[in-house]
């Protein structure tokens, strides 16, 4: 079949569209958690109404990135089936992204998925993942993870004919990469802290209007792969190692077929063939506006993009409460 056969585009284009409507569901049902202090509660509202989403959906659709494993989640859990039956396609989700921002209010909180075609994503342990990434137009193996920060920023500012001063990092808030914030800063870098969120954070080195130009750090092996899906579809390099604690983690990963536990991931190794990506914004960031809701409805704004035709769509949704299914709205 050609790449571009017109009966696949069709089916990819109203996938694309349907993987909105999943995510629309998941941030609608999350926001009516926004700012109440329970995370539990408005992850739970994410899963239950993406999971519902999902039944609408024209796919045989396997669940290779999700809420955990079968005994740890009741949905969306790693190896189940989800869709109403059509082209087989494996699952990658994360129904509320910034469980803690959504319960204190704050921002850049997403509902997002990912969908390839079977076997096109690594089935990556919950666990965590060291990463790197940036934008696209660059050399390609500019930057690598087993570089040293400065050497990676002194690349980066090269290539981009600038100042290692005017770059900025971008990595999550956390202890464990105290060191490498230290490196990066003594380098003459600026950095972006983010309190949780590392797939927008991903996300951002390929959009011009977030100044960011480079993530480092480890996050979530799962939301590493949702990244690279995404940055499959809009353009950019990413490297990802998965981090193992002890031996019962390595065994996981062999059981899920990982197996060089010290491999480090390119973007097409993590994300391969006809990619998909989707997302809504639960809270407002830089990529994306919050759910905005009042009594008679709800509006959205979600990015969808697919890496074979390199399309990237916002789309703004208009949701009547009085219309549309309850079991959405939860």
């Amino acid at each position: 079949m050609a790449e571009y056969d017109a009966a696949s585009l069709v089916v990819d284009r109203n996938l694309a569209l349907e993987l909105v409507r999943v995510t629309e569901a998941a941030a609608l049902a999350a926001s009516r958690w926004i700012g109440r202090g329970d995370k539990n509660s408005a992850d739970g509202a994410a899963v239950d109404a993406m999971r519902k989403a999902f039944d609408t959906v024209a796919i045989s659709g396997t669940v290779v990135i999700g809420e955990g494993e079968m005994d740890e989640a009741p949905m969306l859990y790693i190896g189940e089936k989800i869709g109403l039956g059509g082209p087989e396609v494996d699952i990658a989700v994360d129904p509320l992204e910034g469980t803690s921002i959504t319960a204190k209010g704050g921002p850049n909180a997403i509902a997002t998925v990912a969908l390839a075609e079977r076997g096109g994503f690594l089935h990556a342990p919950d666990i965590y993942m060291d990463k790197i990434a940036i934008g696209p137009g660059l050399p390609e193996g500019l930057v690598h993870l087993d570089a040293k920060p400065e050497e990676n920023l002194r690349e980066l500012a090269r290539a981009k004919k600038c100042d290692i001063g005017d770059l900025m990092v971008c990595t999550l808030d956390r202890d464990r990469h105290k060191e490498m914030i230290a490196a990066c800063r003594k380098a003459g870098a600026r950095i972006m802290l983010l309190p949780d969120g590392d797939v927008a954070g991903v996300i951002a080195v390929s959009q011009a209007g977030t100044g960011v130009d480079i993530y480092m750090g480890s996050g979530g092996a799962p939301e590493g792969v949702l990244a690279a899906a995404a940055l499959r579809c809009i353009g950019g390099q990413m490297q990802g190692r998965l981090m193992f604690e002890d031996e019962e983690q390595v065994s996981r990963a062999r059981e899920m077929g990982v197996t060089d536990p010290k491999r480090i991931y390119s973007i097409y190794e993590m994300a391969r063939g006809n990619v998909m990506f989707a997302a809504t914004g639960v809270t407002g960031g830089p990529m994306l506006h919050g759910v905005r809701r009042s009594a008679a409805g709800a509006t959205t704004h979600s990015i969808v993009m697919r890496s074979k035709s390199g399309t990237v769509r916002y789309i703004e949704g208009h949701h009547n409460f009085a219309r549309k299914p309850a079991a959405f709205l939860a």
